[in-house]
């Protein structure tokens, strides 16, 4: 039972039964809100949510760079062994999320400063005619086929993660260890 639903008025109390009063109504508060507060840990990062929107808002370039990061298609996925790579002009992506979904084209701009691509066939009119780009967060889309030049296949090396064999023994080894 709750200190708030117990009828009694309350008496005063020692030190004690003071912290016994506190943990039982930070437990009452954790039953309302069904949550456990998890510990920082580590020491030299912020959890405060005002100073991790003004570091994603105000990071400079090459930050934005990772941060604009797309999925690739599991083709992709699986010739290079990388689930993730930052964006870049002529890439082909379809657009997975949001009013233009399944739609397919090449990246013709990445406009770090407004956390936006522009893709080849996604235009819309406005009132006198002209067609502007529709700008795309890169996280609403998926890339189906990357320009590779020697710094993307570098990228892709680094980022590499090679399928480990869990323990399992292959056959020749399974005989060299029996003998």
């Amino acid at each position: 039972m709750c200190i708030r639903d117990s009828p009694k008025t309350p008496k005063p109390l020692s030190v004690s039964s003071c912290v016994e009063v506190r943990r039982e109504y930070e437990m009452c508060l954790d039953e309302k809100y069904h949550y456990i507060k998890a510990m920082k840990t580590h020491p030299n990062v912020t959890s405060s949510r005002r100073k991790c929107r003004k570091a994603h808002f105000t990071a400079p370039s090459h930050i934005r760079r990772r941060i604009m990061g797309c999925h690739l298609s599991k083709d992709l996925r699986t010739q290079y062994h990388v689930r993730a790579i930052p964006i870049r002009k002529d890439d082909e992506v379809t657009v997975m999320r949001g009013n233009h979904k399944g739609k397919k084209g090449k990246v013709i701009s990445v406009y770090r400063k407004r956390w936006a691509i522009h893709v080849e066939k996604i235009t819309k009119d406005k009132a006198n005619g002209t067609q502007v780009q529709v700008p795309i967060h890169p996280s609403n889309c998926m890339i189906t086929k990357l320009k590779i030049d020697n710094d993307r296949k570098r990228i892709l090396d680094k980022k590499k993660v090679v399928e480990k064999d869990k323990g399992k023994f292959q056959t020749g080894k399974v005989e060299m260890a029996l003998d």
